[in-house]
């Protein structure tokens, strides 16, 4: 399981805002039980109290009324029975006007009782005091005074009764007054209840409003902080993934949580550092195997198919002359510094021309040309030029090579023999179990092979085989050196060497490969005057022609030794 998951996150911020949405529940809830309460001890206990009062003072004038009906009855002679039903009216409010009394005093009475509720129990004791006198004291003063009445109107004393009247009325009065006053002062107790109800409401309304408030609010951060550590990662990881996709895998993401993310972006790091360690591996591989094969050999596995393929192609082998000479006066690290300089130097016009490096053996090139990285009908003028640029950069490498080794100069010439052949040879993965080599393998290799070699006894640069002279011969300029039978081969091979490009030939050039070509035809036809002034001319156009030297030499030789009869004009190579 991982730690803080993000199933853990989204729990732990439902269960918060459902604690914080309890949490307002609950204080709502309180808060609208104390209201209610307050709501109802107002309603039950403040208001009847008040209303019992009032009806203490509304029976105490049905009394009065009741009083003076009795009088009238008995001033003006009426039937006993109108004296009869005023008086029972008189003597039936007397117990209500008490029981309302005691009703309110019980109610106050509660109210001071209940600790529950804010109240002013010392004002309701005042009220319950003033409530007990009025009825204990004034009542019973009020039915003294009335007890007289009665007996006098009974007598018919009306003078008498009238004066009682006066002092039933005065009392009745102040009974009135102080029920008034009690009322009043009841009233301001009900409308301080009222304003804490309403004080506990508006306060309740607050209170809820501010903890939703707050709940609102630390959701809200809540769900940020999550939401921030949920998307700021996946932005990261994004970002990151566009910038594989773009090549770039030179970064990382920064891991900042324990969760799936994280765990991903970690994966997603692991993932960079293997494609780096792929990368560099493939980097490394190209090296040491062109990058195109190594390309090829990753991207298309059935390039690495061992069964090899008979296709065209041409094949180029480059060699240093002088080689030996150069590396005898040189410590090991300064002929490490050397070979590193040529093979670059010369590998350089290999790939700018397409050409794959198939080894190196030595101080010597191995390219070829064809499919599947060329077109089979550019593939020897893909080679002819780059032996071109290679013979060109032979100038170059001369200049670089004092400075390398730190000397003035170096104890022998250096140059290049270049040979190249097109035809048919396998092409495929060949070797072991335990290495294989992408190459190209036959006749066309071996005959390439020769040809550098051939060089040496020509004193030429570049010799190439007639099949490849003919596939390139509309663009570049070329010249038949002769007719050779290379190692391993029975029958001749016309053989030619590469001058330059067409459009750069020059006019020494173009004497040079008149004159050869005509103490060539001489030369093979045993005009051997015609022949050595031929290759005379050739070399006043050019001098140092290597071909032109050892052609001249040759026919020298047979003009004091005549060739056998069945001559063929070709040349045997015992060796390389």
């Amino acid at each position: 399981m991982f730690r803080n998951s993000i199933r853990q996150k989204i729990v732990g911020i439902a269960t918060g805002l459902i604690i914080l949405a309890v949490i307002t529940s609950v204080l709502s809830m309180v808060m609208a039980g104390r209201v209610g309460h307050l709501l109802e001890e107002l309603t039950n206990r403040y208001i009847p109290a008040y209303g019992h009062l009032a009806r203490v003072n509304i029976r105490s004038l049905e009394r009065s009324l009741a009083m003076r009906r009795m009088m009238m009855a008995k001033m003006q002679g009426e039937e006993d029975a109108v004296y009869a039903g005023a008086r029972k009216s008189f003597d039936e409010i007397e117990p209500l006007i008490k029981r309302e009394a005691d009703a309110a005093r019980a109610l106050i009475d509660a109210i001071i009782a209940d600790p529950s509720t804010p109240s002013d129990n010392a004002a309701l004791g005042r009220l319950d005091d003033r409530i007990d006198n009025a009825v204990n004291d004034l009542l019973v003063r009020l039915n003294a005074e009335n007890k007289t009445l009665l007996e006098q109107i009974e007598a018919k004393d009306i003078a008498a009764a009238r004066q009682t009247t006066l002092r039933a009325d005065a009392l009745r009065n102040e009974f009135s007054t102080r029920i008034d006053a009690i009322r009043t002062d009841m009233l301001e107790q009900v409308a301080s209840a009222a304003a804490t109800v309403k004080a506990a409401q508006h306060r309740a309304i607050i209170v809820s409003a501010v903890v939703t408030g707050i709940a609102a609010i630390l959701g809200f951060v809540f769900a940020m902080l999550v939401g921030s550590g949920i998307t700021g990662p996946v932005m990261r990881l994004l970002e990151g993934t566009r910038a594989v996709e773009a090549g770039k895998l030179d970064g990382s993401i920064t891991i900042t949580t324990q969760d799936e993310i994280g765990q991903l972006s970690a994966a997603f790091n692991r993932m960079i550092e293997t494609l780096r360690n792929n990368q560099r591996i493939r980097e490394t591989f190209g090296r040491y195997i062109n990058p195109r094969i190594a390309e090829g050999l990753l991207e298309q596995p059935a390039i690495a198919a061992t069964e090899g393929q008979r296709r065209i192609m041409t094949v180029l082998f480059c060699d240093m002359k002088g080689f030996t000479s150069l590396s005898e006066g040189v410590t090991p690290r300064g002929l490490v510094k050397i070979m590193n300089l040529y093979l670059s130097t010369m590998s350089e016009p290999i790939h700018a021309h397409r050409g794959i490096i198939d080894k190196y053996i030595g101080d010597a090139i191995m390219a070829y040309w064809g499919a599947p990285f060329v077109e089979e009908t550019e593939q020897t003028h893909l080679a002819a030029v780059a032996a071109i640029d290679m013979i060109g950069r032979v100038a170059q490498l001369r200049r670089e090579l004092p400075e390398l080794l730190g000397v003035r100069t170096i104890p022998t010439d250096c140059d290049v023999r270049i040979g190249i052949a097109t035809g048919e040879a396998l092409v495929g993965s060949i070797g072991s179990e335990f290495m294989m080599s992408y190459t190209v393998l036959g006749d066309t290799v071996n005959l390439a092979s020769r040809l550098e070699g051939a060089n040496k006894f020509y004193g030429s640069r570049c010799l190439i085989s007639e099949t490849t002279a003919a596939a390139c011969a509309e663009t570049i300029a070329l010249r038949e050196i002769d007719r050779l039978v290379v190692v391993g081969q029975t029958q001749p091979q016309t053989v030619f060497e590469i001058i330059g490009k067409k459009e750069e030939l020059t006019a020494a050039q173009g004497l040079l490969l008149q004159h050869y070509a005509e103490g060539l035809a001489a030369y093979r036809e045993r005009r051997w005057d015609d022949a050595e002034r031929a290759f005379s001319a050739a070399l006043e156009a050019v001098p140092a022609d290597g071909p032109s030297i050892a052609m001249k030499t040759r026919v020298a030789g047979f003009r004091e030794n005549p060739p056998a009869t069945d001559w063929d004009g070709a040349r045997r190579l015992e060796n390389k």
